[in-house]
């Protein structure tokens, strides 16, 4: 086949005069795309994206409406047509007044499916042949009834009968944080008569005078007398004050008039809002959207599959590099991909999607036959939702710089790990705008702070200011790394399925074998259970069951397996250890406290991909590296080197280089996993099932009640992929804390971290009281005193605040700047208390949302003081924690509850973020959102009853009784939807309530997993 013209496959057209090159291409005006190949182009014609095209094509040809959603109030509508009657309404105004919108973004097509047909009043299509179902269930007459409910909440804000009250909304603006508390601002509303006859008002009043929430609404209507004759042209005015009391963030309240037309003897109502926001005004002014949030348009170009392109250069070392063992591709069962394309198209929800994969797919039974299987289905499902997250970084307008041999291309968000990138990964360009299929592939070299370094084939050439079109590549080493441990043939029962048969020989640790060890950490000596857990590990014999060190927070985890491993070494001289943890920090952290037995004994072994920068100088010492292609680059020893070793240290995904480089089975007398409680099973399961032989034992570390793996896909979280080896293991009775102590099991009690008040709700929620508090009192007590606490010697605060959830831009991550403002001040107090011992890095910030770290971080600009999310601070510690939880809007409550993002409705991250602290705790949230999860209700009642809550008030009473299995979330949306059905019945409406969750199973998936981090790949 002639090779086809460059000139006419990329722009249609080519002026050169007898053009050697074919000027045949295949053409699809529907999707305006052109194609070199009949094979690309019958793909292209298959492809789901060119079959929705056709079809909304075709409604258009047939004069059915597509429907569009107002990306500006976030609801649907019928047709584009409607969308002009839409925009003019006085709803739409005011939001575009609130985002900061000059003009209108207009309306944005809805996807439908072309088996499915559009439901407008729920925003969710439907399978055509349950449309008629749908239209009689309960979901679709709660729809009904929730937007007559804001329909009739609408009306209740217009003008009627000749009466006109202005402004439209009584917005105080910004009012800024009062030095004086007693503060007070006025506001003037007019009403007045422009009908033919006289109006009577009957009645003025605030919502919140109906409410539980009249004392801290801020809000007072100043008394007229009631009720009043308006004449026609009259005008009467009423005034509207607004005293803060002190508390920054958002106050909302609103004003209801009744009238009575006399001559007609008939009332009606008109409300207003009442809106004010209390604060720093510059931090407002700093934080504030850049631009309004629309969620990203779906860009065709970057939706078609890749078939076409010309390799690029992968760095020459780690391409040159020579395997003992060949690592398959784990390609995916045909089957299964049609199977999840199917359901793609017909928008199930996840749960119904697992199910049918585990009826078509998943073993009955998870025995040593069925064991790799069980697990590789998941693990395709995973890496599939990971290709689609990964998609959502690609870039449609991008522009690269050369350096040499490379090109330089800028990627915001990669610090962050926002795409996670590593060396040898792989992306995808070709010029904006074009429709050309080819596609050049760059490999990765270098991994910089906002900018990767790649390199392409020779024939590849850019111009400064060319753009881009950029396409991320998911790396599948770390898929095929679990998939190759799974099939090899390590089957151990005793490790795979632990039961009581495999411990009827064994013994605890007697007091000779506990009091004979010549420890190195000497306090372990004064800690009995670390102590039992060292000795246990030490006196196993050969091919035991795994033995787990179960460590809560601020225990000693870490610290007693590296006793266990220095023992092990330095009395039984054939041992050979493999350590592993999840993530290089916790991998280095090992190594770091092992360094002292010498770069002869301890080795890091780090994955070629890993950058040198930022790795802890005594950990480089313990490593390989080399010179490459200008880059300082880790290196695999050869085996016979590795061999000699006797303690290596790598991630759990590293941990198949020993296999992959020819180390034997059972080259290792232990294999120890810190953290394991992190880990997926697969992970683990690379080193167990490549390098365990029957004599290897296994040792665990980690908690199962802090952060579990990171999955993303919610289909493999139904399946079980969450569910780590060493959640499984503790489910299991021979690992019961009081019957396996000793044999199985040794949990460390003795917190060395937290003061007591920080530790007790977390010990008694998680750890059934065990735990005791044992930190060094001139660091836990350091705090107990200080001036800004709301009850002396208690420090933990929770300061109750209502903010409002924003995002900008396409960032689907929520921010909130009244809480933010108030984590900067309440550092500033910290720093500026000259009393206080304090340095800036003693000080954490932690929040579950993105773009909120992204907005303290700028607050508090070069500040010293580390803020993350929760995954950041595993395993870490401060003097003092500030927690800002963001959500702060009853309408978003439904998603987070549903994803459990964030901390609502998930303990393991909660656990997690209120142990970091040592001596002061402080959490700001808004109190009505956060108790709607039952744990979270619990923490700010212990909070409360203690005296530390200060802020915006709570509604409900802390000494009542929490039902830990109460839908509180539902009793909270019945109260607000009542509170709007009584207002909208004195309005003279009626209304019902909504109940039902709403679909949007993908959309809400991948807005999920943006606050979801990235697998640590090495």
């Amino acid at each position: 086949m002639a090779q086809v013209c460059d000139e006419i496959y990329a722009h249609g057209v080519c002026q050169r005069e007898n053009c050697p090159f074919s000027h045949d291409v295949y053409s699809c005006d529907t999707c305006r795309a052109v194609f070199k190949t009949t094979r690309g182009y019958e793909t292209h014609l298959a492809s789901p994206l060119h079959r929705q095209k056709v079809w909304k094509a075709e409604k258009r040809a047939a004069g059915i409406n597509v429907p569009v959603t107002c990306t500006v109030c976030s609801v649907d509508i019928s047709s584009a047509e409607l969308y002009e009657q839409h925009a003019h309404g006085r709803r739409h105004a005011r939001k575009l007044q609130e985002q900061g919108l000059e003009t209108d973004p207009g309306p944005e097509e809805v996807d439908v499916p072309r088996n499915q047909t559009r439901c407008d009043v729920c925003a969710t299509n439907i399978e055509t042949r349950f449309f008629e179902q749908h239209l009689k269930s309960r979901r679709h007459t709660s729809s009904i009834q929730f937007n007559s409910l804001r329909g009739a909440l609408d009306d209740s804000e217009r003008d009627k009968n000749g009466v006109e009250v202005t402004p439209d909304t009584i917005d105080f603006g910004f009012v800024n944080e009062p030095g004086n508390i007693n503060a007070t601002f006025s506001k003037k509303i007019a009403v007045q008569n422009t009908n033919v006859t006289g109006i009577q008002i009957v009645r003025a009043r605030l919502s919140s005078q109906l409410t539980s929430r009249a004392d801290t609404s801020g809000f007072v209507l100043k008394r007229t007398m009631l009720p009043v004759a308006i004449q026609r042209n009259q005008q009467i005015a009423f005034t509207v004050t607004f005293r803060p009391e002190g508390t920054n963030g958002r106050y909302e309240d609103r004003i209801e008039f009744v009238f009575e037309d006399s001559r007609l003897n008939k009332r009606f109502a008109i409300t207003r809002s009442l809106v004010a926001t209390v604060g720093v005004k510059e931090d407002y002014e700093l934080l504030r959207a850049s631009r309004p949030y629309v969620r990203p348009k779906r860009n065709e170009q970057l939706e078609e599959p890749i078939t076409e392109f010309t390799p690029g250069v992968p760095p020459p070392a780690i391409a040159d590099f020579k395997w003992a063992v060949r690592l398959p591709l784990y390609d995916a069962p045909k089957a299964l991909k049609k199977l999840l394309e199917e359901c793609e198209v017909t928008n199930l929800p996840p749960s119904k999607v697992a199910a049918r994969i585990r009826a078509a797919f998943i073993p009955t039974q998870l025995i040593a036959d069925t064991y790799s299987r069980h697990f590789a289905y998941m693990l395709w499902i995973e890496e599939e939702r990971a290709r689609r997250d990964l998609s959502q970084y690609d870039m449609s307008d991008a522009t690269m710089e050369p350096q040499g041999s490379f090109y330089k291309l800028e990627i915001a968000g990669l610090a962050e790990k926002r795409p996670s990138l590593i060396v040898t990964d792989r992306i995808f360009v070709k010029n904006f705008g074009s429709a050309a299929k080819h596609w050049f592939e760059g490999h990765v070299h270098k991994v910089e702070m906002n900018s990767v370094l790649l390199r392409f084939h020779s024939t590849f050439h850019s111009y400064k200011g060319q753009r881009y079109h950029v396409r991320f590549d998911l790396n599948r080493l770390v898929y095929r790394r679990m998939h190759q441990g799974l099939t090899t043939a390590f089957t151990e029962a005793r490790v795979l399925f632990p039961a009581a048969g495999h411990i009827q020989n064994l013994r605890p640790p007697s007091a000779t074998a506990t009091g004979g060890l010549r420890l190195t950490d000497r306090k372990i000596e004064q800690n009995p259970p670390q102590l039992e857990a060292v000795a246990a590990i030490l006196t196993r014999p050969e091919g035991s069951v795994p033995f787990v060190v179960f460590g809560p927070p601020g225990t000693g985890k870490t610290v007693t397996i590296v006793e266990a491993i220095r023992q092990l070494v330095q009395t039984k001289p054939t041992t050979r250890i493999l350590a592993c943890a999840p993530s290089n920090s916790a991998a280095d952290l090992i190594a770091e406290r092992l360094s002292d037995l010498g770069k002869l004994k301890v080795f890091r072994l780090n994955a070629h991909s890993r950058g040198t920068d930022n790795v802890p100088r005594p950990v480089l010492a313990l490593s390989r590296v080399t010179k490459d292609g200008g880059f300082d680059r880790f290196v695999v020893p050869p085996t016979e080197d590795l061999m000699k070793f006797r303690v290596v240290v790598c991630t759990c995904l590293s941990a198949s280089l020993p296999y992959g480089v020819g180390v034997p089975r059972g080259h290792f007398s232990h294999i120890f996993i810190d953290e394991a409680g992190q880990a997926t099973e697969p992970e683990v399961m690379i080193s167990v099932k490549t390098m365990a032989d029957p004599k290897t034992n296994v040792v665990l570390s980690g908690d199962s009640k802090q952060l579990g793996p990171i999955v993303r896909s919610p289909i493999a979280r139904d399946l079980g992929l969450s569910q780590s080896y060493l959640d499984r293991l503790m489910a299991n009775p021979i690992y019961d804390e009081t019957e396996g102590r000793g044999l199985t099991i040794s949990k460390l009690i003795k917190n060395w971290r937290s003061h007591p008040a920080i530790l007790k709700f977390p010990n008694d929620e998680f750890y059934g009281g065990d735990l005791v508090a044992c930190g060094d009192p001139t660091v836990t007590e350091c705090l107990a005193r200080w001036g800004h606490l709301v009850k002396k010697n208690f420090p933990v605060i929770f300061h109750g605040i209502k903010g409002k959830d924003e995002r900008e831009a396409s960032s689907p991550s929520f921010f909130n700047i009244p809480e933010a403002s108030e984590v900067k001040k309440y550092i500033d107090k910290l720093l500026e208390d000259r009393k206080l011992p304090l340095k800036p890095e003693q000080i954490g910030v932690i929040s579950p949302y993105h773009a909120q770290v992204q907005k303290i971080r700028k607050l508090l600009k070069k500040k010293e003081i580390k803020v993350g999310s929760v995954e950041e601070y595993q395993g870490q510690e401060k003097r003092v924690i500030i927690i800002s939880t963001v959500r702060s809007s009853m309408e978003n409550v439904k998603f987070d509850l549903r994803h459990t993002l964030g901390f609502v409705a998930n303990p393991r991250r909660f656990n997690v973020a209120v142990t970091r602290a040592q001596a002061l705790l402080i959490v700001i949230g808004d109190p009505t959102v956060l108790s709607l999860d039952p744990l979270w209700r619990s923490f700010i009642n212990y909070v409360s009853i203690n005296g530390g809550c200060t802020g915006k008030r709570i509604d409900w009473d802390p000494h009542e009784e929490v039902d830990r299995n109460g839908r509180y979330d539902v009793l909270r949306r019945t109260e607000a939807l009542t509170a709007l059905d009584e207002l909208v019945a004195r309005t003279k409406e009626e209304i019902l309530e909504q109940t039902e969750d709403l679909g949007g199973h993908e959309a809400d998936t991948l807005e999920g997993n943006v606050e979801q981090p990235w697998r640590e790949d090495e």
